[in-house]
């Protein structure tokens, strides 16, 4: 067996210190049964999530926002 190998027996005395070293060194270890290999347990890829577009369809304009309104006010009082 390699150091990526691990049996079930094992692996279930040691689960959270293995789990531990698979998310500090990112990699997948293999659980075997009697040598038969039956799982694995590896990291999960974290998503890089844009920031641009995230709101994208999320505001509702409900009347013309172009043209000017009629009501009136003084910026400068």
């Amino acid at each position: 067996m390699d150091s990526n190998t691990i049996p079930a027996g094992q692996f279930k005395t040691h689960c959270l210190q293995i789990m531990e070293t698979v998310n500090r060194t990112g990699k997948t270890i293999t659980i075997t049964k009697r040598n038969v290999p039956i799982a694995q347990i590896g990291p999960i890829k974290k998503k890089i999530r844009k920031s641009f577009g995230k709101l994208k369809g999320t505001v509702h304009a409900e009347k013309n926002i172009i043209n000017p309104i009629e009501e009136s006010w003084h910026a400068d009082s």
